[in-house]
């Protein structure tokens, strides 16, 4: 993912928020940490962390069950060290192998075993069951939709051009 850099700011020309989007923000800010958290500890009893089980969705989303080191690294918006960091733990418990790519040695791919799609499978109804009790219990039907148009919105702009047009890759 790549995420631009906010341009240049002149304090005199910020306008302060309003009365709505300052609890608009408040209450995304106070509630974006304890919600991660809740959802890690509602997994934690799987044996996997939401990192984990991020990359295990990942990887048995691929035609394959595998991909690039560099692309899952990507896609996990982590550094080349923070995804060795995060698959140690998986091929430690069988669920990833490392494997060099058939085509070009150089190349190391993340692949995930009949293992990493066991525990995936053991884990899923278990986070299934905290984000419907977590979030979308807590939604009326038509607050999903608006769930999800704004949070594709601030995705949408975190990869947009500034005015600067500066990018910084995660």
């Amino acid at each position: 993912m790549t995420v631009m850099t906010l341009p240049s700011v002149n304090a005199q020309s910020v306008v302060p928020l309003s009365t709505s989007e300052l609890a608009a923000w408040r209450a995304f800010a106070e509630t974006v940490t304890d919600l991660n958290s809740a959802l890690e500890a509602d997994l934690a009893p799987t044996g996997l962390t939401l990192g984990d089980y991020q990359v295990l969705v990942f990887l048995s989303e691929s035609p394959d069950g595998s991909m690039r080191m560099v692309d899952l690294a990507c896609r996990l918006q982590l550094s080349p060290s923070g995804l060795t960091r995060r698959l140690d733990g998986l091929v430690k418990h069988g669920h990833v192998d490392r494997v060099p790519s058939d085509t070009d040695r150089r190349v190391m791919r993340a692949v995930i075993t009949d293992s990493g799609r066991t525990a995936l499978a053991a884990a899923y109804p278990v986070h299934l069951a905290s984000v419907r009790h977590r979030i979308i219990d807590r939604l009326a039907p038509g607050d999903v939709d608006a769930f999800t148009r704004i949070f594709s919105a601030i995705a949408s702009g975190l990869q947009s051009a500034d005015d600067s047009g500066n990018a910084v890759t995660s």
